[in-house]
């Protein structure tokens, strides 16, 4: 894959895990944030960007309006907020991967799903912003894993959802040039309803195991190899 133009909107944990890595594949990044000064003054943030000096730091809706691929790596509950901040003329034409999950804390932990079987996050990111070519992924793991799948020492599995193919296969190159070695297309963003509802599962597997450095991995039978 050419070196893209990519806006990371969000710039805590998660959207620091990602821009890293795509930063250091080469692409050009730059992370949204509603408010630049404050962010670069973070102690965390400020920390992060002194190792990596490439990737620049804007508002949502300049990181947007210079990108040729957007990531939403905001938390479900204030995506649609971060997505409007960014612009919809912004976004329109662009591959937009939402890796958000619609998980609501708000009577306390473990948080639920404030929409599920019905809809999903990424349906919801879609009819608001018709024009994008929204792709859901990666929200089925960690923010490690999310960067850097081969940590776990074998290939693992990442699901892709989404109404436009050209776009799923731009972010599935975007997959494999991370590390991730088995991408499934599920279908229509209708689908991404099922990598969202594992989200409740994914929390009790992380609290058996006491940790969260653990992904999926399809194993398929003789007749599906």
């Amino acid at each position: 894959m050419d070196t893209t133009r990519i806006a990371v909107l969000g710039s805590g944990p998660v959207g620091r895990a990602v821009a890293g890595r795509l930063a250091e594949l080469g692409h050009s990044v730059t992370v949204g944030t509603r408010d630049p000064g404050g962010t670069a003054a973070r102690e965390d943030y400020a920390a992060w960007a002194a190792m990596r000096p490439d990737v620049t730091l804007a508002t949502f809706a300049e990181a947007a309006g210079t990108a040729e691929l957007v990531v939403n790596a905001s938390g479900g509950d204030v995506a649609l907020a971060v997505l409007d901040a960014a612009g919809a003329a912004n976004l329109a034409g662009k591959v937009l991967l939402d890796m958000s999950n619609p998980l609501d804390g708000s009577a306390g932990f473990p948080p639920t799903l404030f929409v599920k079987d019905d809809d999903s996050l990424g349906e919801m990111v879609q009819r608001a912003h018709p024009e994008a070519r929204v792709v859901k992924s990666l929200n089925t793991m960690n923010s490690a894993l999310m960067a850097d799948p081969q940590r776990l020492g074998e290939d693992t599995t990442v699901f892709v959802s989404g109404d436009d193919a050209e776009a799923k296969a731009t972010v599935t190159g975007l997959l494999q040039q991370i590390g991730h070695g088995d991408v499934i297309d599920l279908g229509g963003i209708d689908t991404a309803r099922g990598p969202e509802m594992w989200l409740p599962l994914w929390i009790r597997i992380n609290l058996a195991l006491g940790g969260n450095d653990f992904n999926l991995k399809i194993v398929r039978g003789p007749s599906l190899r």
